[in-house]
């Protein structure tokens, strides 16, 4: 993905684009696939960085989710199930099969949750993962060995999908870019086009790096910034209504020994009401999450007291070795899109997961709520309304069957694993210069190669971009992302250039974030 070459796309006063799709997490990537699957032309814009904001800060599960399955709502069920399958079988570097076990501590437990799962598995058909079943105390522990043996039954294992949240959405970024799609970050929509009858018809967008505006045509444009939805429907029409939401979720990332071995843990009741996941990720253990209510969208939104204890205390309660804040490597906060509930309902747990898509007046095309797993299926309701809009004839989706950017068939091993097809080619690099071969930070296998090849290929610009999003380092341990800054700027600059100016005001802002995911 080369930025510059998409900017100067947008330079042209003659051209009209089909859809301009307005945020680039997971929602507005999964529009831009769809619609450049069915051969439109498509421009994407995002304030910040791809997956900068809540696509980013996930369980980095790909499920159907077994807890909106108690909750009666089957159809989102059946349709993340079938979308997970997909996902798995588009993009196999960046996801993969991750058996759950939930602990039994009564019988009536065994009974609950064995029929629950055995419903869940029927409902994936054959697009299931893994049959669900009944282990015994003893293999329990054997696979979960830093579980509270105290009352043990035994365990229900189930199977679902895990991801890398932040990679996979710059992995459909760069497909969509190979699709001729013009993919821009750091771009933010300052104003909205009318025609003489109210309806959108482009908009006016600031390239934040280059500090240039660019007005554009557009047939249909679509509003997809998750948390920050609202504020575009106030820049189409200032007294609309408020659509989103927002709930904050949090997650805790310790040391793998903390659960042992490779099975994930779910504790299905929660004093909240909420499930609790132990998810071994990247060679370290996430404990996630929980659900507040939150008035104020933020991009950098911070973990609350009350929330770290929770995740703490709950954990707690099941492991042998109880996590303190002094294990935590590393907290993230995200905050969910949920569709605003109705008067008087104000438990987000109960705000359904399903995706609603608005069209205002002026026609413009908002979509609220969803979730990770439905992110192409969300993308291709959305992109239905461009006929509804144009008048014109839409062709088939195709987006269902599109392999992702780095798919490959053969399973990659080791940290360049999640670069799919493209880890041959940043193993070459490394062969061409020793220089490029150089840890990051002693600890971790990350290498000089990666940051070049992030700034070069995956339109990496800041140092946060490289450290948080290209590589996970500051979700994993923010502490040594910080460590590894001062050498990630300069590699940056001397792709980039910039001088020491450059150098120490990345530094800073890097430190101001990195210091959120530091207890």
């Amino acid at each position: 993905m080369d930025r510059n070459k998409n900017i100067k796309q947008l330079e042209s006063k003659e051209k009209v684009w089909d859809i301009v799709v307005i945020g680039g997490g997971a929602s507005g990537l999964g529009v831009a696939l769809d619609a450049l699957s069915r051969g439109l032309s498509v421009a994407l814009f995002e304030k910040a960085d791809y997956a900068k904001g809540t696509s980013s800060r996930s369980t980095k599960l790909v499920h159907g989710g077994v807890r909106y399955l108690a909750q009666g709502d089957v159809m989102l069920v059946f349709e993340a199930l079938k979308e997970r399958g997909r996902m798995l079988k588009n993009a196999p570097h960046l996801t993969h099969n991750q058996p759950f076990i939930i602990p039994i501590y009564s019988w009536f437990d065994r009974i609950q949750y064995s029929v629950g799962l055995k419903l869940y598995d029927w409902m994936a058909g054959r697009l299931r993962l893994g049959k669900s079943k009944f282990i015994s105390r003893k293999e329990t522990l054997t696979r979960l060995p830093q579980l509270k043996e105290k009352g043990l039954h035994g365990g229900v294992v189930y199977y679902d999908g895990q991801f890398d949240d932040a990679r996979l959405a710059l992995s459909i970024a760069q497909t969509c870019n190979e699709m001729g799609g013009c993919m821009v970050n750091y771009a933010k929509v300052d104003a909205l086009k009318k025609d003489a009858n109210g309806k959108i018809n482009g908009l006016v967008v600031r390239d934040v790096i280059g500090n240039k505006d660019y007005t554009l045509q557009a047939k249909m444009v679509v509003n997809a910034t998750g948390v920050f939805a609202d504020k575009i429907l106030k820049m189409d029409q200032p007294d609309a209504v408020k659509s989103i939401q927002p709930s904050q979720g949090i997650h805790l990332v310790l040391d793998q020994s903390f659960l042992g071995g490779n099975d994930a843990l779910m504790i299905p009741k929660t004093s909240d009401g909420r499930v609790l996941f132990a998810v071994p990720w990247q060679g370290k253990l996430v404990l996630g999450t929980t659900d507040t209510l939150r008035e104020k969208a933020k991009l950098e939104p911070e973990a609350l007291k009350s929330e770290i204890d929770f995740v703490l205390e709950t954990a707690s309660a099941y492991l042998t070795r109880q996590p303190t804040r002094a294990d935590v490597l590393s907290v993230y906060a995200g905050l969910r899109p949920l569709a605003a509930p109705k008067e008087g309902s104000t438990k987000t747990k109960e705000i359904s997961r399903s995706h609603k898509i608005i069209l205002s007046e002026s026609n413009l095309v908002t979509l609220t709520g969803g979730k990770w797993t439905t992110f192409r299926k969300m993308g291709e309701d959305t992109v239905e309304y461009f006929a509804k809009i144009t008048g014109q004839k839409l062709s088939k989706s195709l987006s269902a069957e599109k392999h992702l950017h780095g798919y490959t068939k053969g399973k990659a091993y080791g940290h360049l694993a999640g670069y799919g097809s493209d880890s041959v080619k940043i193993e070459a690099l490394m062969k061409s210069d020793k220089k490029l071969k150089e840890k990051l930070h002693p600890d971790y296998p990350y290498t000089v190669a990666e940051v070049v090849w992030s700034v070069r290929n995956e339109m990496a610009i800041k140092v946060e971009d490289v450290l948080s999003r290209r590589i996970r380092i500051l979700f994993l341990d923010a502490k040594a992302a910080i460590l590894m800054a001062p050498k990630v700027a300069v590699i940056m600059e001397q792709e980039f250039g910039g001088g020491e100016a450059w150098i120490q005001q990345e530094l800073a802002d890097f430190q101001k974030v990195a210091q959120k995911y530091i207890l």
